[in-house]
């Protein structure tokens, strides 16, 4: 079955909802980047992350269970934090790794004020 325009809940997302999305595509945008340049375990790794990030993408744009997806995104994108806090030595940041860790805190708390807002 062919998909159409309408089949896109655009009309439905907020400014807040692009701010998310935005936030969402640069930490998978990065995350691809990243992982190229890592290659071997982190290239799958950081693959798997950027797909996580298009899929809660994916599910807001389509408004596929959205409220699972901000409740599901929270802890997924702390996660990442988490992560990147254990496996590298800080300080330095590296600026890329400076543009990700912004975008993902951002997205959390898009998340969290979406989740709050249909509560």
């Amino acid at each position: 079955m062919a998909h159409s325009n309408a089949d896109v809940e655009g009309a439905s997302l907020t400014p807040l909802h692009w701010v998310g999305i935005v936030a969402a595509a640069v930490t998978a945008t990065a995350h691809v980047v990243l992982g190229v340049r890592a290659g071997g375990t982190f290239l799958v790794l950081f693959l798997f992350a950027a797909l996580g990030f298009g899929a809660g993408v994916a599910a807001v744009v389509f408004d596929y269970r959205r409220r699972l997806a901000y409740a599901l995104g929270i802890p997924f994108t702390a996660g990442q934090i988490v992560l990147w806090y254990v496996l590298n030595d800080v300080p330095p940041i590296p600026t890329s790794h400076a543009v990700d860790k912004v975008a993902q805190v951002v997205l959390i708390a898009v998340l969290a004020v979406l989740l709050s807002r249909e509560s």
